[in-house]
């Protein structure tokens, strides 16, 4: 039977077969895809911008303490305290000069003839002095907001002298009269002719009328920064009847003015609110309201214009008042931290031996309390004589003030006083709760 076979295989080589094949091209995008995309791609960006900020804000400090970086801190405004001297006293180291050589150096002055030349050099070094004080003298503007008759915004602007009484590291202080801050929307700083920047209130002392108002240093050209001088804080309790003084800051009302003058007088126990403090008199130029600060011949500030003060017979005092720079060291440290000054509201004296005599009780008798103080609400009266403070005994003003200057705003303090009664004096104890000035 014949073997059945089937188809037979070619040659063993097989034909390749060509099938169809097809190529997706994409096609362009539409401007509409590429407005969203990129607007996806811009968004990405912007979170993850954020999230790398946030994250760089919360590492840094962390780092910095890892790697001891520290940040840069207000460094505290510490100014050293002046004890009082009598400047009436006479100068013992002085040496005493035989009758003949003060009759010759008579003879020589009285036969001497001063030239303008002389005197252009007696005052040239005072042109120096004033030169550097201007570097620490600034314009500060209260800018106030406010409308016209027609409704249209308008703005307002006062100008008023400041000083530089010192820099924390991030801050310029300046003081200047409370007017320059109160009742302002704004305030502006003026370096000069070479800038102007925002100002803030750093503290107020109302009682005194005096304000103290930071700039940023980061706010101010590198060039101002050099160019600025923290004025030097001097000692008033040393300062003598007829001393030569300059008046610098706006003695005629414009800022940046000048005048040169001497003391009248020396007042060294003028009652003010809690505390007696030195005042200097001159017959100096001096506007008080727009800020008139007095320098001595080194260029050292000692004090600065009182508004006026009224006579009991309605009159006014036709020389200026200078508030002394020594009393006021203890309160310009604070506003310069800026922290409250405290204030109990006492006009009082210490208690002399002869009242003592009377039988008045040693202490502070209190000769006014202010109205509305905190003395004044908490019951304090004119005639009593405050004898304690916290437990502690006060005897004398240096310890009554010592005793205020180291109280907190808002604390709640005992003082304990005498007052007269019918026939003895009787202790009473009253909790007054600290304001500030």
């Amino acid at each position: 039977m014949p073997e059945i076979q089937g188809p037979k295989k070619g040659s063993g080589e097989k034909k390749s077969r060509q099938f169809i094949s097809e190529k997706i091209v994409k096609q362009p995008l539409t401007k509409r895809q590429v407005a969203t995309r990129g607007a996806f791609v811009v968004f990405t960006a912007l979170i993850f911008g954020a999230v790398s900020a946030f994250s760089f804000t919360a590492v840094k400090p962390l780092a910095g303490r890892l790697f001891g970086e520290e940040e840069p801190t207000e460094t505290p405004v510490f100014i050293p305290k002046d004890e009082p001297t009598d400047v009436s006293a006479p100068d013992e180291t002085a040496p005493t000069e035989s009758e003949p050589i003060e009759e010759q150096v008579q003879t020589v002055m009285e036969n001497y003839r001063f030239t303008v030349d002389d005197m252009n050099s007696m005052l040239s070094s005072l042109r120096m002095q004033v030169q550097k004080a201007e570097k620490g003298i600034v314009t500060v503007h209260s800018v106030q907001q406010g409308t016209d008759w027609f409704d249209n915004s308008m703005e307002t602007t006062g100008l008023y002298a400041g000083v530089i009484v010192a820099d924390n590291g991030q801050e310029i202080l300046i003081l200047t009269p409370d007017a320059a801050v109160e009742n302002a929307d704004s305030i502006r700083v003026a370096f000069g002719e070479k800038q102007e920047t925002d100002g803030q209130i750093k503290q107020k002392d109302a009682v005194s009328g005096m304000a103290v108002v930071s700039v940023s240093m980061g706010a101010l050209e590198s060039s101002v920064r050099d160019s600025l001088e923290v004025l030097t804080l001097g000692n008033s309790y040393t300062v003598r009847q007829g001393d030569l003084i300059l008046a610098v800051g706006g003695p005629s009302g414009i800022v940046h003015s000048l005048d040169y003058g001497y003391v009248s007088y020396v007042q060294k126990n003028a009652l003010m609110a809690d505390r007696v403090c030195r005042v200097l008199y001159s017959r100096i130029s001096a506007d008080a309201q727009k800020g008139t600060f007095l320098l001595n011949t080194s260029g050292e500030l000692i004090g600065w214009a009182m508004e006026p003060q009224g006579n009991a017979d309605g009159s006014t005092n036709s020389s200026v008042q200078i508030m002394g720079i020594s009393d006021y060291k203890g309160i310009l440290e604070k506003l310069t931290n800026g922290a409250s000054a405290p204030y109990l509201g006492v006009i009082g004296q210490e208690v002399s031996e002869s009242m003592t005599a009377q039988g008045l009780p040693s202490g502070i008798y209190v000769m006014n309390v202010i109205a509305d103080s905190p003395a004044y609400n908490a019951g304090i009266q004119s005639g009593d004589v405050i004898v304690g403070i916290n437990g502690a005994s006060i005897t004398s003003m240096k310890e009554y003030q010592s005793a205020v200057d180291g109280m907190e705003v808002g604390q709640q303090a005992t003082v304990s006083v005498e007052r007269n009664g019918r026939e003895q004096y009787t202790q009473l104890e009253f909790p007054v709760t600290v304001g500030s000035r």
